[in-house]
């Protein structure tokens, strides 16, 4: 276990001390005007970041495998490529041996953060444990725990080439500042620390375990995955933010589908650049007193309508222990335990 003493990042920009933001959203014929105001300029936005330098994926070694047949796909029950051409990851659409042999080449490193705040620190043992079965197998790993106590955090062994970081993050008083919080605490880790140390980075919510295979067909640019209670659903049930002062606001009539907030990913520099965003408008709406419907989750609904994720991962990705599993999802891969929300956000 390694507790990380992160270091001082330097600028080559000098951030103002103060910026005036403001946003115009057109809604019909109307153009809403929100008021300009001012906010604090984060220093860490101004940081200039050099990654690791990015690896092409190799040419197919030799292969035998079934012939894939244009007339005959494998899955015909459900949506398999978005209408911006992102393929839908389900099983079935892919095959696990022709990823490996084109990604294990490339020697890659892949990131997870997870946030373990107050009585959340009690699943961790159940997801690492669960990760070093499923997570990636055969790949670099580092697991990044963001956790405000550091002591009751469990040892896990894991598998050669994977490691596991602390990192102290404070308590809030709110279990919904917390959740806003996360992307500020990713974005400054990302700028500091691992844009060094991975090439993929994922972002999970750490009341959750895997129960089979979650492999490189998961990697892409951005990387978003639906959630397991809108999959079947029309998006006008989807629980956008709807009030039009806010900045994760959807109209009503727009929408593809409704995303996950306990996962989303991507090659490292998206991920900054995707939190950096979220963070920002998270900023906007609390300078203007409101508070989106369903905080982080909301603006990355905004995000992820108005910037297409280039992969979108299935329910299967992110399902729910309490719900029944339909003839649809084949494979369950990663899931939320089931809990006692008010007892543990207490």
């Amino acid at each position: 276990m390694i507790l990380e003493n992160p270091r001082k990042v330097s600028f080559n920009i000098t951030c103002l001390k103060r910026f005036l933001c403001y946003h115009r959203i057109t809604v019909g014929n109307r153009k809403v005007h929100y008021l300009p105001y001012y906010l604090p300029c984060p220093k860490i936005f101004s940081v200039k970041l050099q990654y690791t330098e990015e690896k092409l994926v190799q040419l197919f070694p030799q292969l035998f495998y079934q012939q894939p047949r244009v007339l005959a796909p494998q899955r015909q029950d459900v949506l398999t490529v978005t209408p911006w051409l992102a393929p839908i990851i389900w099983e079935g659409t892919f095959n696990s041996e022709i990823l490996d042999s084109a990604y294990r080449p490339l020697n890659l490193t892949i990131g997870v953060t997870a946030f373990a705040i107050g009585k959340y620190t009690r699943f961790v043992g159940g997801f690492l444990e669960s990760a070093e079965k499923h997570f990636m197998k055969g790949y670099r790993v580092n697991y990044y725990i963001f956790t405000d106590n550091p002591e009751t955090i469990p040892d896990v062994q894991l598998q050669p080439g994977r490691t596991f970081v602390i990192v102290p993050i404070k308590k809030y008083s709110s279990w919904q500042e917390i959740s806003m919080r996360r992307m500020e605490a990713i974005n400054k880790h990302i700028a500091e620390t691992s844009h060094q140390e991975v090439d993929y980075l994922f972002c999970l919510d750490i009341d959750m375990v895997f129960y089979n295979a979650w492999g490189p067909e998961t990697l892409g640019d951005t990387v978003a995955a639906i959630h397991p209670g809108y999959f079947n659903v029309p998006r006008s049930q989807f629980p956008y933010e709807r009030r039009s002062s806010s900045a994760a606001y959807i109209p009503d009539g727009e929408g593809d589908f409704y995303y996950g907030g306990a996962v989303f990913g991507g090659l490292v520099k998206k991920v900054y650049e995707f939190t950096k965003t979220c963070h920002m408008t998270i900023l906007t709406d609390k300078a203007n007193g409101i508070m989106a419907a369903w905080q982080e989750e909301s603006h990355l609904n905004r995000h992820f309508l108005s910037h297409k994720p280039s992969k979108v991962l299935s329910p299967e990705y992110l399902w729910d222990d309490r719900k029944p599993k339909p003839p649809e999802i084949h494979l369950i891969r990663f899931s939320t335990v089931d809990k006692n929300y008010n007892e543990i956000r207490d």
